[in-house]
């Protein structure tokens, strides 16, 4: 069962005693565990099954890799006080997925309980990763609901931010959603921060425009980052430089700097039509493209390994890291005359 239809369920009424959040089929180049699904399914189970000035005593909150699962074990047998039901919220539970079984096995206690599961006890397990050949994955199959928690398709995007930005009493005009996924990409942690900050850009109006997504979603530091990075890929060396001191004076650190020049070249060594690996933004994609295009497959590999050199000799050497940076910014933009770019 999908997340969303987990979901339409419980609005239906209907009561699961074991649930397990975990990843699931997805579309080519998207994520199969999409962590803001199943926390918008918890956060419906909480609220069809938890009185709020009863929290306290039937709702608990466990990290699998900070709890014995026999204590998991024991809560989730343990009858509610002054409500229907308890509810019980197991995070990082592919801790237990690792864990081996038998006799002496810590998870026993656990297994137990979901072969003979509390009916006034609602137990949510929210694991990124599975492995169905283990006991654990097969005991929640048994005794629970799967519910697979996968990235949204670039549809579901669309309808998605149609639905959240409607909440807010705002309307999305033609090409203003387009706009907000390609800048902010597939995640839906990323996606919902833009509608938020694109409703409170527009204030009290109720429609939002593209020139509105691109106001709102631009920071001052992260448009500069393409500035550098346009500036490298036209070769242009003062314009590269001048905004590499732009990024400075904005309090960037050179360590940061060389963070973010690393992961530009790591990107567009992806977006390479020979790599073959996938890029989550288009709009990081198309940003890198002139990279890619002006270096080539080849340069870009060794102008990785040029970045890491960078990155040792700051960090293991007294050279002044502003200089340092400063040359490898030179390095990555330099065309000599005459040449082609490659």
């Amino acid at each position: 069962m999908l997340a969303r239809e987990f979901m339409q369920q419980l609005e239906s009424g209907i009561v699961p005693k074991v649930v397990l959040l975990c990843p699931g089929k997805a579309a080519f180049n998207k994520e199969p565990f999409e962590p803001l699904l199943a926390e918008r399914a918890i956060d419906l189970v909480v609220s069809k099954f938890v009185d709020p000035s009863l929290s306290d005593l039937v709702h608990t909150v466990f990290y699998a890799d900070e709890t014995a699962p026999g204590t998991v074990a024991c809560e989730s047998q343990t009858m509610p006080f002054l409500a229907d039901r308890r509810v019980v919220i197991v995070r990082r539970a592919e801790k237990y997925m690792g864990m081996a079984s038998g006799t002496k096995s810590p998870l026993n206690p656990l297994l137990e309980y979901l072969k003979s599961p509390s009916e006034s006890t609602v137990l949510v397990l929210v694991s990124s990763q599975v492995d169905q050949r283990k006991v654990f994955f097969k005991a929640c199959k048994e005794s629970g609901l799967l519910v697979e928690c996968p990235q949204l398709t670039d549809r579901e995007l669309t309808q998605w931010v149609a639905t959240e930005i409607a909440t807010l009493g705002k309307r999305l005009v033609r090409g203003a959603s387009e706009e907000l996924l390609r800048r902010a990409g597939g995640q839906l942690s990323d996606v919902n921060n833009a509608v938020t900050l694109v409703a409170s850009y527009v204030g009290d109006a109720t429609t939002v425009t593209e020139e509105d997504v691109i106001a709102a979603c631009a920071d001052v530091a992260e448009e500069t980052v393409w500035a550098l990075t346009d500036a490298i890929a036209a070769s242009d060396t003062p314009k590269a430089v001048a905004t590499l001191h732009r990024l400075i004076a904005l309090g960037k650190s050179p360590d940061e700097i060389i963070g973010i020049i690393h992961w530009l070249l790591e990107t567009a060594y992806r977006v390479a039509p020979q790599s073959r690996l996938a890029v989550k933004s288009q709009f990081v994609a198309d940003k890198v493209k002139p990279l890619v295009q002006r270096l080539g497959f080849e340069k870009i590999k060794t102008a990785c390994i040029l970045c890491t050199d960078t990155q040792f000799m700051m960090r293991c050497t007294g050279v002044d890291r502003t200089m340092a940076i400063e040359l490898l910014v030179i390095k990555l933009a330099y065309r000599p005359r005459g040449r082609s770019a490659a």
